[in-house]
């Protein structure tokens, strides 16, 4: 595996998270695979040694390091074959909580954000409603304000996190008529009366808690609105990229570590006489992954450096998730063929990063919308704006 990191620092840090993964996380997630549900313990001791705060302030708790160290950490998580486990840390730190650190009030960062920094607290994003998918702007759960509160009523679905967490940052339309104009964020708590979760029976993915959540007259103080009112679509397509951005990290380094896991067993098996290895089909199959991934992998770290330069990179963030959650597909299923009958067994964890692959190409955008994103910038010259601009903002 190629080492991205660029200072003595960078490779300690990977050092450390390796030596934590190893010892904290490895021995338990065969044990949380099958109870379908992490221990809120591992949360608590990556809080400890700064894990869920690296690109946090240090006023709130934070190290407030550079995008690198992000980098590495979603690359090492995803080498723990379990991409529930994995995507389950990377909504927590990367998918839901900046929103709290970019536009959420002092209170809001005290109450919510340095909890979810020390590991006690567990956050979800909820955005994706039952009939809207990826349409953002035609999402129907909605927040009527009554005095000092709004009263919420919908659904979500889709939400990791959201049968166990603590909290949803959720998107609502706080304005119905204003399209775009009239959604907002807001923090409902996981217990608040009314709010009632239900467990997805998941394909893969299966450490992690995916729900679908209703919202009935469920009454929420004016002060968990996160930013201002009506402006949520828009902080919304800011957090994007770095979705996108970690997303593709995480199926390119899930691939990767595929390829090695599948390396390390041919090595030592036999058919016709012959080590595996040394079939030439099966030898040029690999050397084309290998390059492919390679490939794949300096145009990420091109990405991180945009990211790192806070560069509003819609069109490079969109063909990473694209290109990486595709590859990861295909390098995931022929390294599965190389294991023959046992690729098709529990037996071997192969078909474990099979099943928790295959999502990566919806998350975050489907891979046809990242080609449409793709296409509008390359074939009709849009240009999307972040929040700090005045021109109007495009959904992506």
């Amino acid at each position: 595996m190629i080492n991205n990191a660029r200072t003595q620092e960078h490779h300690a840090f990977r050092d450390s998270l390796r030596a934590f993964i190893k010892k904290e996380i490895m021995p338990h997630i065969d044990d949380w695979e099958k109870s379908g549900q992490i221990d809120r313990s591992i949360w608590k001791k990556m809080g400890e040694m700064g894990f869920m705060g690296l690109n946090f302030p240090e006023e709130l708790g934070g190290l407030q390091l550079d995008f690198y160290y992000s980098m590495i950490f979603c690359e090492e998580l995803s080498r723990c074959f379990s991409g529930g486990f994995t995507i389950s840390a990377l909504v927590i730190q990367y998918m839901s909580a900046p929103y709290l650190w970019k536009y959420g009030s002092a209170d809001v960062q005290k109450r919510y954000l340095t909890g979810v920094i020390s590991g006690d607290l567990i956050s979800a994003i909820a955005i994706t409603e039952p009939g809207a998918g990826s349409d953002v702007k035609n999402i129907q759960t909605t927040a009527v304000r009554d005095g000092d509160d709004y009263i919420i009523n919908g659904s979500k679905t889709f939400i990791t996190n959201g049968y166990y967490g603590d909290f949803f940052i959720t998107a609502v339309k706080t304005n119905p008529k204003a399209g775009t104009k009239g959604i907002s964020l807001i923090i409902i708590d996981r217990n608040a009366a009314g709010v009632s979760a239900q467990k997805i029976d998941k394909m893969g993915w299966h450490a992690s808690d995916t729900a679908e959540l209703h919202f009935d007259q469920v009454r929420v103080p004016v002060n968990n609105l996160v930013g201002q009112e009506n402006s949520g679509f828009t902080y919304l397509m800011g957090g994007l990229q770095l979705e996108r951005l970690t997303a593709a990290i995480h199926s390119l380094s899930t691939a990767e570590s595929a390829l090695e896991y599948a390396l390390d067993y041919i090595q030592n098996r036999s058919a016709f006489n012959r080590k595996l290895k040394d079939f030439q089909v099966l030898r040029h199959n690999i050397a084309q992954m290998e390059a492919d991934i390679l490939v794949q992998k300096a145009f990420l770290k091109h990405c991180c450096d945009l990211q790192q330069e806070q560069v509003y990179a819609v069109k490079e963030c969109s063909v990473a998730k694209l290109q990486a959650s595709e590859l990861a597909n295909r390098v995931v299923s022929q390294c599965l063929q190389l294991f023959g009958g046992y690729g098709f067994t529990e037996d071997y964890k192969i078909a474990r990063l099979y099943r928790d692959v295959r999502v990566g190409t919806i998350i975050g955008g489907t891979s046809e919308i990242m080609l449409e994103i793709i296409a509008k910038m390359t074939i009709d010259q849009v240009e999307y704006e972040t929040s700090t601009t005045n021109k109007t903002s495009q959904s992506v």
